[in-house]
């Protein structure tokens, strides 16, 4: 992967019945980071679900190709004691299967001095044709970010870690 120009922060996703959680801001950025192999950074940041909307293809029927889904989530440090941005995301459902399925997301992040987007494929979104409860883990890549995170690159890795929340782990790579 291409390195970065710029300090960069995390990306996310959302899926169905989960959250979209979003990246950092200053407390997050150097006091919850570690360095990884040749000097990438890995920043953890926990998402809240504070609004989803969905907009089915088949209201009240199953859930089918073109499903989409809405999220805005409210992202604080790892502790969960300070805000530290928001995420903005949709997902679309690109194959619906009563076990399995699958969701395309992009996600915004809205942090201190700038963007970052992130975009991906969410995997196994259903059981017996409903969401999954909770939600499955994921990786989606770092695809850019304004400001200080202009030309960004790197993965988010999310997991559920209670209802409507998040932990997601921001690898951003040098």
């Amino acid at each position: 992967m291409r390195p970065i120009r710029a300090a960069c922060l995390g990306t996310a996703t959302t899926l169905v019945a989960l959250l979209a959680g979003a990246p950092v801001a200053t407390a997050a950025t150097d006091t919850d980071s570690a360095h990884a192999k040749g000097g990438d950074r890995v920043i953890t940041v926990i998402g809240h679900l504070k609004q989803q909307s969905r907009f089915p293809v088949n209201p009240g029927g199953p859930a089918a190709q073109g499903d989409r889904t809405v999220v805005r989530s409210r992202l604080y440090d790892k502790d969960e004691r300070k805000k530290v941005g928001w995420t903005h995301g949709t997902c679309t459902t690109t194959l619906a299967k009563e076990n399995g399925g699958v969701e395309e997301c992009v996600v915004t992040y809205v942090l201190p001095g700038g963007q970052l987007t992130v975009q991906g494929l969410v995997f196994g979104i259903l059981t017996k044709g409903v969401p999954t409860i909770p939600p499955p883990s994921f990786d989606n890549a770092i695809t850019g970010g304004t400001g200080k995170f202009d030309r960004a690159r790197g993965w988010v890795h999310a997991d559920t870690i209670g209802t409507g929340k998040r932990q997601f782990t921001i690898h951003l790579e040098r």
